[in-house]
């Protein structure tokens, strides 16, 4: 599905190691019409996936965290973005990945999201159906200190 959703992802510039990490991903809905968006695999229900691609001066870094499983999701699991809001996300990456080592991070949200609903369309979708949706967000950059 194309949307016009946009996101954004930010964070420190610079932090000491073994200090937070804390992100803010944002997603806006600029469109005229209601949108619901499902939370699962982004920082809008806090980390339960590896949903960062995070590397370390070119390197990858292993994903540290919970791996939800879940059944199908309820109306519940989705978050409803009127014409011309915005909801966010914001979480500690440092628990999540291994932020020790003096550096520059490298910080990009996977996605796609896993399901957007135009007004009027049911959530969650029929028959276990989804509407993915690609949404452009930029990477942040972390800086990492002794």
């Amino acid at each position: 599905m194309a949307t016009t959703l946009t996101c954004t992802l930010s964070g420190p510039a610079r932090v000491r190691a073994g200090e937070p990490v804390e992100l803010v991903f944002e997603l806006s809905n600029p469109t005229a019409q209601s949108l619901r968006v499902l939370g699962w695999h982004t920082p809008l229900e806090g980390v339960r996936n590896n949903i960062f691609d995070v590397s370390r001066d070119g390197d990858s870094l292993e994903y540290r965290g919970p791996m939800a499983k879940r059944g199908p999701p309820t109306a519940d699991s989705y978050v409803a973005l009127s014409p011309g809001t915005s909801v966010e996300g914001k979480v500690d990456i440092a628990r999540f990945y291994d932020l020790q080592a003096p550096g520059t991070y490298r910080i990009a949200f996977r996605g796609p999201l896993m399901d957007v609903a135009r007004e009027g369309e049911p959530v969650p979708a029929p028959n276990g159906g989804f509407r993915p949706a690609e949404v452009p967000c930029p990477v942040v950059e972390v800086t990492v200190t002794p």
